[in-house]
Order: C-alpha cells, then structure tokens, then sequence
C-alpha cells in the first residue's frame, strides 16, 4: 500500500472488489468504511470498470466461481503487470489460469519480490527482467 501511496506502483482494483467489500463491512464492521474509503484514496487506487462480455467469457473459461471470474474479466480487460490474491482455491492453484491469462497471478509476497527485482534492475542500468 506505501508503494502505491508514494506513487512508486499503480493498484488496480475492480469495482466489483470493492462492492464486495464496502457488502461485508456494511454488516460485519460498518464503523471502519471510512477508514476503508481513506485507504484506497491514498494508496492511488484506480477504479477499474466492470468488464465486458468478451472478457467475461474468457474468465468463466478459466474458473467457475461467478464472483471470481468477474473479477479476473475485469483484471484481464485492464492488463495489470500483476495480479495479487491470497485466494488459493480458485486463483493460485488452479491449473487453468496459470496457461490462460496473460499476466503473472501470485501473493502479495510474490508480487512484492516481483517489484523488488523490477527496481533492482532498473537501478542498474539493467531492462527490467533482464
């Protein structure tokens, strides 16, 4: 989230991520929405749209879960450089997304060594990947 807050990296969220959150607050934690709210403004997110159904299609061939495969149609109609989920059952271990999309889909931790290999090169002189 620092990263994000200093401009260093753009967070992508989708939309419908955020419904699902601002759902589960409303009725679990209502008091801490605008701390929510406060977060994602200063961490830069861009709101990304919900997806098309081009995108919706090719999602629903790579997971069955409804609710996930909104929100990979949406990741894939923006493109990221990564995505990050901590959700094992219907993202980081199922076979089919790893040969399906194209960006890379790890854990936050991932993600985080990912960037720091990305700053690392380009600190010398080097391409990212590289």
């Amino acid at each position: 989230m620092r990263l994000g807050e200093s401009g260093a990296i753009s967070i992508l969220v989708s939309s419908h991520i955020l419904d699902e959150l601002h759902s589960a607050l409303t009725h679990k934690a209502p008091a801490i929405l605008p701390l929510v709210a406060v977060l994602v403004d200063r961490v830069r997110a861009e709101i990304v749209a919900a997806p098309d159904d081009s995108h919706l299609r090719l999602a629903r061939g790579v997971t069955s879960h409804s609710g996930d495969a909104a929100v990979l149609a949406a990741a894939w109609q923006a493109l990221p450089d990564f995505f990050v989920t901590l959700d094992r059952q219907h993202f980081l271990e199922n076979p089919r997304l790893a040969e399906g999309v194209p960006f890379p889909v790890a854990t936050p931790g991932d993600a985080l060594s990912w960037i720091r290999r990305r700053f690392l090169d380009d600190s010398h002189g080097k391409a990212p990947g590289a």
